[in-house]
């Protein structure tokens, strides 16, 4: 059997997965979490063979909610299902230990074939990230920009991006003001930018902020 813990802040979307892996004797959900904190609970409580996890856990960054389930569960098998686009996220979820990305609007047998690809050892990509993936690898260089940015950065540049002053920044990361600031001056370096509006024009013009 395959124990699967569904992680989605949407309940209609948790439905709609139950419903899909209850066509699969081979499939038994063992739970389910709305937020970050029950998700971590859930699985602190039940054995798990693979998680479905939304990026949308996390209020700070898509991507919070998979680096702190790697970190806790390192071992677990994750499979990110989401309605952001593999163009954006596909690569960068895949380098923090992701075993697969798969869109919400996929068929019924595609997601059940994802589920036990992953579940044995392997990594699911769909048609669309294969070809993101080899493009990255035969590129000497990044798509853009901000793929030079580390994780903090990126949180950092999200926050600032949807008008976050720097104080509530600060304490969101428990970091200090100072660190903030040194987090914004290399990104402005990185990104070849000279203000916030600046900022706030390119996280819009890359799909960084919704």
């Amino acid at each position: 059997m395959i124990r699967v813990v569904i992680a989605d802040d949407h309940q209609l979307v948790r439905e709609g997965v139950k419903k899909v892996l209850s066509v699969d004797p081979e499939i038994v959900l063992v739970g389910e979490a709305a937020d970050l904190k029950s998700t971590l609970a859930v699985l602190e409580t039940v054995e798990t063979d693979l998680l479905l996890l939304d990026l949308t856990l996390s209020p700070i960054h898509e991507l919070d909610a998979l680096r702190k389930v790697v970190e806790r569960f390192p071992g677990l098998r994750v499979l990110v299902l989401s309605s952001h686009s593999e163009e954006r996220f596909g690569i960068p979820v895949l380098k923090l230990g992701a075993a697969g990305y798969i869109p919400k609007s996929l068929t019924v047998d595609v997601m059940l074939k994802a589920i036990h690809k992953v579940h044995a050892g392997g990594r699911y990509l769909s048609e669309d990230l294969a070809d993101i993936l080899a493009r990255e690898v035969s590129s000497p260089h990044p798509r853009h920009a901000h793929e030079r940015l580390t994780d903090r950065e990126l949180q950092v540049l999200h926050l600032l991006a949807v008008g976050q002053p720097v104080k509530q920044v600060a304490a969101k990361l428990d970091i200090s003001i100072s660190s903030v600031n040194t987090y914004r001056s290399r990104i402005f370096g990185k990104l070849q930018l000279k203000n916030n509006a600046d900022l706030i024009r390119y996280a819009i013009q890359h799909g960084l902020v919704a």
